[in-house]
């Protein structure tokens, strides 16, 4: 797994652009859809961009449909396109879905902690409707 994927910097602009409208939106909600351990920190070098990751940043996620393990995975990505872990195999299938439908799906750093060389890290998972 490489730690720094290459996205459209025009995909990055725009989502970076939903995240921070701050226009009034009465019709939007970010709507609670679960809470995960992000999987495969371990197999990343994770150790530069970890003082980078605050709690509460928003996080992208990818899907990799190619992805030789699971084809309905979903890679996490923080803002400026680095490769973070990805969603669970057991808790990826409709959240895949509803990517591939189109919905806008994110997640939001919600905890990180060093366990020896491991970063442990919890976001929560949204759906803005």
């Amino acid at each position: 797994m490489d730690s720094l994927t290459k996205i459209d910097p025009k995909l990055l602009a725009l989502i970076e652009q939903s995240f921070n409208n701050n226009l009034p939106m009465p019709f939007v909600k970010e709507i609670l859809l679960i809470e995960s351990q992000v999987v495969g920190t371990a197999y990343l070098n994770l150790i530069e961009i970890e003082p980078d990751i605050k709690i509460a940043d928003n996080m992208i996620f990818i899907r990799e449909p190619e992805n030789k393990y699971d084809n309905k995975a979903i890679a996490i990505m923080d803002v400026k396109g680095n490769k973070l872990g990805y969603i669970p195999k057991e808790k990826n299938e409709i959240l895949a879905n509803l990517l591939d439908a189109g919905k806008f799906v994110f997640g939001k750093l919600d905890g990180k902690k060093w366990l020896g060389n491991w970063l442990k890290l919890k976001i929560k998972v949204y759906l803005r409707d």
